[in-house]
């Protein structure tokens, strides 16, 4: 993944001042009388140069991208649409991928995109490898039960390597009997939607920072005016182009949220103006959903206007208060290994998350076949805890990926591959740590 954050600290203080010059040998601009007994200051010595500090990981960034990805797989298991309010995950992740790209753009934009797109795409092959062989052995044929033609039906199969739009699953396959469920390719094939938008923000990135230096305030609002337009249904667009349109309009307002942070457009607004505003439009975001509830109610994933503005608002907030730190500090420095491990391995975690969370259910499943089972009492306390189970079991099952894959994201930067890249230097070193 990235190898990090940077964002403008504090001006220093005459940048708050007139620039007027005071004489420091009187603090109220009257010359001092030196007496005949009084023998002249020797000059004070010349400072040390500073030493400029190489720039590191913003920590703040990364723990809000460890807290994302750890929402996200916590929704996808229990599913309770209230954490699309409390914390989403989705925008939090594109405004943090905005930031660290317009970081980048300070070199040629086209190495920058090539070198993005380089990153995206092998821990990818490495997922469709794995999701392609499962369906072709489970028998799918991707050019049966298609509207599409079987050279089309085919040439689909690409967007498993570069995701320039929908990849093609079967929405059943295997049988009930089998080891994964019969939707597992839909949840498989879930997080892919996120890789596609990525892609296509990256590709835009440096036009929409050109226009953000240009014409700020029209650039970051317009995805939520697009919003309005595309994801309430006032104009629809049809199949995956008009899904693929309505993420790049519901994000893109975080994405450019990330170039402000990192331009300091943010910091030149005063933050109690800043947060104001948000919290209003923050605001409007829940009237909405209010009155264009979906299927699960509050999950804001399912009202776009609503997921738009309310991301939109709270990014805002999280990067006015954004502290910038070099260390996490107090009592989440312990955090400090597995918050590294998971922005070194997030391509990897999100990836498979979803895939791997389908895998706990035969694991869980075999529990029914001990001997204890056979007693009611038993087994309903098993299905009560069904969820929580999954919780328990996928995450040795993500440690497990982050082994068996996660090395994919080192040769995809061009880095040694790592198997556990937790920010402790092995052979020696004395337990000191490296940011990567």
């Amino acid at each position: 993944m990235s190898q990090g954050y940077t964002t403008g600290g504090p001006e220093p203080a005459s940048a708050y001042g007139n620039g007027t010059y005071h004489d420091p040998v009187s603090e109220y601009g009257v010359p001092q009388q030196r007496t005949m007994d009084t023998e002249p200051e020797p000059p004070a010595p010349a400072p040390a140069p500073e030493t400029k500090k190489a720039p590191g990981r913003d920590r703040y960034l990364d723990l809000l991208r460890s807290i994302a990805l750890v929402r996200v797989v916590v929704y996808h298991i229990f599913g309770w649409a209230w954490l699309t309010v409390l914390f989403p995950s989705m925008g939090v992740m594109f405004a943090l991928a905005g930031s660290l790209m317009a970081r980048s753009l300070s070199r040629p934009a086209l190495g920058v995109i090539r070198g993005r797109v380089r990153r995206l795409l092998p821990p990818m092959w490495a997922f469709g490898v794995v999701v392609l062989t499962l369906l072709f052995v489970g028998g799918w044929n991707p050019t049966r039960n298609t509207d599409d033609g079987p050279l089309w039906a085919l040439l689909k199969l690409f967007n498993y390597l570069v995701p320039i739009g929908a990849p093609p699953y079967p929405w059943s396959i295997g049988s009930k009997s089998g080891w994964l469920e019969q939707t597992w390719a839909v949840q498989a094939a879930g997080p892919l939607w996120y890789l596609r938008a990525y892609l296509w923000f990256v590709i835009a990135s440096p036009l929409l920072l050109w226009a953000l230096r240009r014409f700020p305030w029209p650039t970051l609002l317009a995805p939520l005016a697009l919003t309005a337009v595309v994801g309430t249904g006032l104009v629809k667009i049809p199949g995956e182009t008009g899904n693929a349109v309505t993420d790049f309009a519901v994000y893109g307002g975080c994405w450019i949220l990330g170039f402000a942070h990192h331009e300091g457009l943010l910091k030149e607004i005063p933050r109690y103006i800043a947060v104001s505003c948000a919290a209003l439009v923050m605001a409007f975001g829940l009237w909405w959903a209010s009155g264009h509830l979906g299927p699960d109610g509050w999950d804001l994933n399912d009202i776009p206007l609503a997921q738009a503005t309310w991301s939109f608002g709270f990014v805002v907030i999280l990067l006015q208060y954004s502290p910038s730190w070099q260390e996490l500090p107090g009592r989440l420095a312990k955090w400090d290994k597995l918050v590294t491990l998971s922005n070194n391995r997030a391509v990897t975690i999100y990836l498979w998350h979803n895939m791997l969370i389908m895998a706990t259910v035969p694991l869980i499943d075999l529990a029914y076949s001990l001997p204890f089972m056979e007693d009611p009492s038993a087994s309903s306390a098993l299905d009560t805890t069904y969820s929580l189970w999954m919780f328990c079991l996928v995450w040795p099952l993500i440690g497990l990926a982050i082994l068996t894959f996660g090395w994919v994201e080192d040769l995809a930067a061009k880095r040694r591959p790592r198997l556990w890249p937790n920010g402790v230097r092995r052979g020696g070193g004395g337990g000191s740590r490296r940011r990567s």
